[in-house]
């Protein structure tokens, strides 16, 4: 499997320029969730604590979890690497001068209690096709998108979801949200709203929290003509209106 570069430098600075060098991404998985678990704490109060959430919220969490083990944590893909198309198993995420866009329509929406209520999947999508960061986009989305759900008055049982079929329902909500794939998905596992006490334990209970799994996959540079047309015609295809 190729390795993702997009810094170019993994010989020299190992993955991602992380703090240690490391290359072996079995040991970047562990490292990147014992961060997570040991910052979860603090994220999680963090958060609590905004009136309201902003994008700078959604990159001020992902600092928090990761700024031990990446030296770019809290920086998003449009400061990092502007010119670089990402993908993931096949699914494009938004082009980085975009991903601003997406994140702040899904904290709109998100923070419309009502339309939340209904809709909690379209806003996890948003999140997703927005993918802000190199690495940690899956647990960054999660934190922000319990909080969202905890102010509208309910929760998700994430411990009860499985990684196939969660990661599965949000593809096809990344690259169709017409069909609106993840609402039907998630909506299996709406239940009341629970103690912040309980959500550290819960949290950490997830299945898939290790990250093991497909990586992300520099598709090319923007200014290549043959990317750009692709990704043009993807977007095109994923905002068509049936």
């Amino acid at each position: 499997m190729p390795v993702f570069d997009p810094f170019l430098d993994f010989e020299e600075n190992g993955y991602l320029q992380n703090r240690f060098k490391e290359k072996d991404p079995n040991v970047i998985r562990e490292l990147e969730h014992t961060m997570f678990r040991a910052g979860l704490d603090d994220a999680l109060e963090y958060l609590s604590k905004r009136d309201e959430i902003a994008y700078s919220d959604f990159l001020e969490v992902h600092r928090i979890l990761f700024s031990e083990i990446y030296p770019w944590a809290g920086k998003d893909r449009n400061e990092l690497v502007p010119d670089k198309a990402i993908s993931k198993a096949g699914v494009k995420f938004c082009h980085p001068m975009e991903i601003q866009l997406s994140i702040d329509y899904g904290l709109r929406l998100g923070q419309d209690k009502e339309y939340l209520r209904a809709n909690p999947g379209e806003v996890m999508g948003l999140f997703a096709y927005g993918h802000p960061f190199l690495d940690g986009n899956g647990r960054t989305m999660l934190l922000i998108h319990t909080e969202l759900c905890h102010r509208a008055g309910f929760s998700i049982e994430w411990e009860k979801t499985t990684k196939f079929e969660y990661l599965t329902a949000l593809s096809k909500e990344i690259e169709k949200p017409r069909d609106k794939s993840l609402n039907a998905y998630l909506s299996q596992f709406i239940s009341s709203s629970r103690n912040r006490d309980s959500w550290g334990g819960s949290i950490k209970s997830i299945k898939g929290l290790d990250g093991v799994g497909e990586t992300n996959n520099v598709d090319g540079d923007y200014s290549d003509e043959q990317v750009s047309r692709e990704y043009l015609a993807y977007k095109l295809e994923r905002d068509r209106v049936e």
